[in-house]
């Protein structure tokens, strides 16, 4: 199957309606609708909903820009390709819900293509989604690697390894030397096996990413919680801070591409504190985070036998 430019961009747009829809349904609030188009070529929409009943900020972006140049940051393993022209486009979303006790969540879902002169077509898919608990519940951290398991079992055995292993090195702070949160999955480079597969997969994990959210969330939007959790939450919300502004490559890729620097950096929380050489109280529900989550685990063996 040739590769269809055109099937991407209209999963993406579904994609992008089914996650605010079901977001302005459970907050009662709906998403601002920012267009914007680029100079160099392309645009997209910005779906930002702030100061919610459920999110504190939710943001889904779409967004599918050309350009005579590939950026640096997309070209660094792929020589040949440096300095083609090029289109990219995809979904990212970050939600930092209000209760502490609600994890925030980020996913996305991408697709670039390269023409070198004189070559054929390069392309490539990318994705994928993590979670991030300031206080992480087992059954909660289960679902999540339980659903993303689901989205790759279709695609040969061994890929949600593969990809959680992925993930659990990519969402590294080294210099925090821990995780961002609980991990999930991520891969990047995909095009093994031919368009329609990689469609398929690519498609699989975007589907997956509301099961696997929506029960969580459900389960922990109205506990109640003190100043405590709450200032608890805003420390930990300096580390997402700190890699998506130092590590991920959506970041850059957005930045030296030239795309919209408000719909790049909504992803970004309202607040967030820092604190000087902060220790967690022993034994405290903080301290657990630190002991047991930040750090890779095969989640799926060591909090219960994995589901038949």
């Amino acid at each position: 199957m040739s590769v269809d430019v055109t099937a991407v961009e209209t999963y993406l747009h579904g994609l992008h309606d089914r996650i605010t829809a079901a977001v302005e349904r459970i907050d009662g609030t709906r998403f601002r609708r920012d267009a914007w188009q680029r100079a160099e070529g392309g645009g997209g929409e910005s779906r930002v909903l702030s100061e919610g009943s459920v999110f504190e900020r939710a943001g889904v972006s779409f967004s599918h820009v050309f350009g005579e140049k590939m950026p640096q940051s997309a070209s660094q393993q792929r020589p040949e390709i440096a300095g083609a022209p090029f289109q990219a486009m995809g979904l990212s979303l970050v939600f930092h819900p209000r209760n502490p006790h609600a994890p925030t969540t980020h996913c996305n879902v991408r697709f670039l293509i390269a023409t070198p002169a004189g070559g054929r077509p390069v392309w490539w898919f990318g994705g994928g989604f993590d979670l991030t608990p300031y206080y992480p519940c087992d059954e909660d951290v289960l679902h999540w690697h339980r659903t993303a398991r689901a989205a790759c079992l279709p695609f040969g055995a061994g890929l949600y390894e593969h990809y959680k292993d992925w993930c659990d090195r990519y969402f590294f702070l080294p210099h925090r030397n821990e995780t961002r949160g609980v991990g999930g999955l991520f891969f990047d480079d995909l095009n093994e096996g031919g368009f329609q597969r990689c469609l398929d997969l690519w498609r699989s994990v975007g589907d997956h990413f509301l099961p696997a959210y929506l029960p969580v969330l459900e389960r922990r939007k109205d506990r109640r919680y003190g100043e405590r959790e709450r200032n608890f939450q805003l420390y930990r919300r300096g580390r997402y801070v700190e890699f998506n502004l130092v590590y991920d490559r959506g970041t850059l890729f957005g930045l030296q591409s030239r795309g919209r620097t408000e719909s790049i950096l909504m992803s970004l929380p309202p607040l967030v504190r820092w604190e000087y050489d902060w220790i967690p109280l022993p034994g405290s529900p903080e301290a657990r985070l630190y002991e047991e989550f930040l750090r890779p685990r095969d989640y799926l063996a060591e909090l219960a036998a994995p589901a038949p």
